[in-house]
């Protein structure tokens, strides 16, 4: 039985007004390793452009923009429901948000290790998560089959001019040093050409803004854990 889902629809409706969406939810148990034992935990991310239209509508600037940003939005909507906030940033230690992810909805690492979902492909993200100390009502898990799947030719492998996914790892100071390069302002001007590769999700590619600020984030970021 997954209760009533009014609460959950709640949160979505609430989350809309900045842009952002629930990525689904679970019960955790104990080796869910989620913090303060809550009884309901619901993910927050994006797809889409709604919430890059929201975050450039505001002033927010300097290292971190978007991180503060969305701390603000999940952080009002988390006082507005009584719940508390989790954010994927902010370690070490940092909180395992993408096994989180796959116990909430239907995700899992695509070839080139980004999480794969049925309808926005790879052009999504996680942004937070709230946490409730009731059991909330669920919506009925997703199902659906993972384009990965039925992919024989796995384009995303061969994408990266510098192959950078070869290898069945990430190299991660390989795809830094050539987006420094006169050829990578390819990459660094539209988003990761392994990512361009993948023909799922077409309608969530982030525009060329979006996908240049991300860019211009990771290379200047320092290495964290994948969790």
């Amino acid at each position: 039985m997954r209760h009533d889902t009014a609460r959950y629809r709640q949160a979505g409706e609430l989350l809309a007004e900045y842009g952002l969406i629930l990525r689904g939810g679970f019960w955790p148990s104990d080796e869910d390793e989620v913090p303060g034992a809550p009884a309901t935990l619901l993910l927050v991310g994006n797809a889409g452009p709604a919430m890059w239209e929201s975050f450039s509508a505001l002033p927010i600037e300097g290292e971190n923009a978007l991180d503060q940003w969305s701390k603000c939005a999940i952080d009002a909507v988390a006082d507005n429901l009584g719940a508390t906030a989790l954010y994927p940033y902010g370690g070490p230690p940092f909180l395992p948000f993408l096994r989180w992810a796959q116990k909430a909805e239907a995700v899992k690492p695509s070839p080139i290790g980004m999480m794969m979902h049925p309808e926005f492909g790879l052009w999504h993200a996680y942004r937070g998560a709230l946490c409730f100390n009731e059991r909330l009502g669920l919506p009925v898990a997703d199902e659906r089959d993972h384009p990965c799947d039925s992919c024989d030719d796995k384009p995303c492998l061969d994408g990266c001019p510098v192959n950078a996914f070869s290898g069945g790892a990430y190299d991660v100071p390989a795809c830094r040093a050539h987006l420094a390069t006169d050829d990578g302002v390819d990459c660094m001007s539209l988003g990761c050409r392994a990512r361009r590769a993948c023909p799922a999700g077409a309608p969530y590619r982030y525009a060329p803004d979006q996908a240049a600020f991300h860019m211009q984030a990771f290379r200047g970021a320092r290495p964290m854990s994948d969790e």
